[in-house]
């Protein structure tokens, strides 16, 4: 029972400060809510014309994109074209060449003699530069074929080894192959593959002047194989390496501007050991020789085959800068797509 008075108890005190729609703490809330809608709705501003400006740059990038594939296709088909026009009048200069050296037309002076094989390697310098811009005009438009077989590395030395020996002709150079001893079979495209060891066997006769050049293959990892030719030339600087593989890349040296080429064997041969699933590599010394290097699957794949294989038009009957392998040399490749490699 209370005995208390309820009147006689303290007032209840607000713990919550004042109350009531016009008090300090309300109308702070108020200005709080109105300054994060205001940050809010900068914000969301800001960020509409961030989107504008990606949605732009987007446009303008697909715009370049197409642009460059066009360029890119034209600059194709024009190297395409080019390559196939020339072939004729080069074919021609090299069938009246070998004539005149056959004597068909009569003898010649020794001074003639000397005129026309000049031309003659002039021509067979440009067919090849010909042969190399077509094969590259045929990878920027994808329509390169890769025809992947099984074949015995021994028989691919041996065809290079024919192939080289007709125009060594330097005395003081000897051009060595190393058997390749317990080495498996590879399955891969052959001719791509001759044609990258053809250019760096070529350069490397171009520029040792006396010495020796090594071709050597090894297996690394067990499912790759790297073949090297190393020479004792000239030797190349370091800070020429790295553009080395590039289109028209040529190193300034005395024997480069006495014997000039094209540019394109080492970028063609970057380019073929890319689609074969491979790498290319060089190391040089000054004055000591240089060594380039290609590594390849021993089985390429399928789907790099069907990746790099897209409607190829048929060789021409002259076969093209990769076609000479099989008709001048041993080398033949039959096709056993389901035999594995053995040793």
């Amino acid at each position: 029972m209370i005995d208390q008075p309820l009147t006689d108890y303290p007032p209840a005190t607000s713990h919550c400060g004042a109350t009531g729609s016009g008090g300090p703490d309300a109308a702070h809330l108020r200005a709080l809510l109105e300054e994060s809608r205001a940050e809010t709705e900068a914000l969301r501003a800001e960020l509409d014309e961030t989107n504008r400006g990606v949605v732009a740059l987007y446009a303008e990038l697909d715009e370049q994109a197409n642009e460059l594939k066009e360029a890119t296709e034209l600059k194709s088909r024009f190297l395409s074209y080019m390559s196939h026009e020339f072939r004729t009048p080069i074919g021609a200069i090299r069938s009246i060449t070998r004539l005149l050296l056959d004597r068909v037309d009569g003898p010649l002076t020794p001074e003639q003699e000397v005129q026309v094989r000049f031309v003659q390697s002039t021509a067979e310098e440009f067919s090849d530069m010909v042969d190399d811009l077509l094969d590259l005009a045929r990878i920027e438009a994808g329509r390169l074929d890769i025809s992947a077989e099984w074949f015995e590395m021994v028989d691919l030395f041996s065809a290079l080894r024919g192939m080289f020996k007709p125009v060594l002709d330097n005395s003081q150079l000897n051009l060595v192959f190393e058997e390749p001893v317990g080495l498996p079979r590879l399955y891969t495209d052959d001719r791509k593959l001759s044609q990258i060891l053809r250019n760096f066997i070529s350069n490397a006769l171009k520029f040792t002047p006396q010495g020796e050049v090594r071709v050597s293959v090894r297996l690394v990892d067990g499912d790759r194989v790297r073949f090297a030719v190393a020479d004792t030339g000239i030797g190349i600087a370091p800070e020429h390496l790295n553009s080395l593989f590039n289109d028209f890349s040529q190193v300034g040296s005395p024997i480069q501007k006495r014997l000039r080429g094209s540019g394109l064997g080492l970028a063609l041969s970057r380019q073929l050991a890319t689609l074969l699933g491979g790498t290319v590599s060089v190391a040089s010394t000054v004055g000591a020789g240089s060594e380039f290097a290609v590594t390849v699957p021993v089985r390429l794949q399928s789907e790099d085959t069907a990746t790099a294989t897209t409607s190829l038009s048929p060789a021409p009957a002259d076969g093209g800068a990769g076609a000479p392998l099989r008709e001048s040399g041993p080398f033949q490749s039959t096709p056993q797509p389901d035999q594995p490699p053995v040793a």
